[in-house]
């Protein structure tokens, strides 16, 4: 998953601090093989050492890359190296006691990588929940025009000019997304890229967001599991700013998993726990039960036959703090729909909020990719 730019950009410059600290400890391996004359090293350094000091360098410079390139155990490799570094700067104390900041910065660089990428990560949760359910995954088999008959003739169309009739149906579906989002209209855009997860006949949605806030990254994590939902936010990793849970969250991301199969797996659109009422030739409503929750959405086609709003009255606004819920009603208009694989999709939309004075869009989201039942 791609990072907002403004944290690409931070990761360049601290992978750019760590090749420079990289390249001073080359100094010492030169001192100990006599390569260049460097009166700053006052004391001798053996060539066993100064092995010691270029394969420290080297270490740095592979962190480096491992950091650019987004892999997930660079931190693991930092720790290592910087253990190894500071060994060395020890070893040469007076010549090279001012190497213990970098040092030090690259351990702060480390324990955010751990608290993002480790073990209690968000993005650990959210593989080992994908993981889990991808472990034995069944064939699916091809949705035909015979099972369309149970739908009204909008819904059928849409199946239609989606290209979803004579493709597997839905056991799960993978998203891409970026965008920018905010909780108010007076608030600043917050940019971001976010994957997605959603099995629905479990069902259950997992949504893995990276943000960015005054230019310090946000993770945020969604999760649906059949008959309980949670939404938790922290700040680079460590900070809880949001931890929802309960009844009402869980009512609040049904209606989300009901936007996600109108969406972007139309072919799930046959769950006998959609109820259907034909409203007129461009709407319908829809309702959708998942345990205690029936939640409901209308929906609004165009000529093309092409879903171009979901409005609900189902969803609930939370506070910034996650702590309380205020229904409101909820819509999310699309456009642009483009080719992904053999489905064609909406590429652009908006989440919108409707309070009393006024309705503002709090999300723009652009569809990246969507594959449907792809492997681990």
């Amino acid at each position: 998953m791609q990072m907002p730019v403004e944290t690409s950009l931070m990761r360049w410059m601290f992978a750019g601090l760590i090749v420079l600290h990289g390249l001073i400890h080359v100094a010492g391996f030169a001192k100990a093989f006599g390569l260049a004359e460097l009166p700053q090293l006052t004391q001798p350094i053996s060539r066993s050492v100064g092995v010691v000091w270029l394969a420290a360098a080297l270490g740095l410079v592979v962190t480096a890359l491992l950091l650019i390139g987004q892999a997930r155990v660079w931190w693991m490799a930092g720790l290592a190296v910087a253990l190894l570094s500071q060994g060395v700067i020890i070893a040469s104390w007076s010549d090279a006691r001012f190497g213990t900041i970098a040092n030090a910065l690259l351990l702060t660089g480390v324990a955010y990588g751990f608290a993002s990428q480790g073990p209690l990560s968000f993005r650990a949760e959210y593989r080992r929940e994908v993981r889990a359910r991808l472990s034995n995954m069944p064939a699916m088999p091809v949705l035909t025009e015979a099972d369309l008959a149970p739908l009204p003739e909008p819904v059928r169309r849409y199946l239609r000019v989606t290209g979803a009739v004579g493709q597997p149906r839905v056991h799960h579906i993978r998203v891409s997304w970026r965008g920018r989002i905010r909780q108010s209209p007076d608030d600043p855009w917050m940019p971001f890229v976010a994957e997605q997860y959603s099995f629905p006949a479990e069902p259950s949605r997992f949504f893995l967001m990276d943000a960015t806030r005054s230019g310090l990254p946000v993770d945020v994590f969604h999760a649906f599991r059949g008959q309980s939902a949670t939404m938790r936010v922290r700040l680079l990793s460590l900070v809880r700013m949001v931890d929802a849970s309960g009844p009402e969250l869980t009512r609040a991301e049904t209606v989300t998993l009901l936007n996600d199969l109108c969406l972007l797996a139309p072919a799930a659109l046959i769950d006998p726990g959609i109820a259907w009422e034909p409203l007129d030739s461009r709407s319908v409503r829809a309702r959708y039960t998942v345990g205690p929750n029936t939640v409901g959405a209308v929906l609004s086609f165009n000529e093309a036959g092409e879903l171009v709003d979901f409005v609900s009255d189902d969803r609930l606004a939370a506070s910034p703090d996650g702590e309380r819920f205020i229904r409101q009603r909820w819509s999310t208009p699309v456009h642009d729909y483009r080719s992904f694989g053999p489905l064609r999709l909406m590429a652009r939309g908006e989440g919108r909020w409707h309070p009393p004075d006024g309705e503002f869009a709090y999300l723009e989201i652009e569809l990246l990719d969507v594959d449907t039942n792809p492997g681990s």
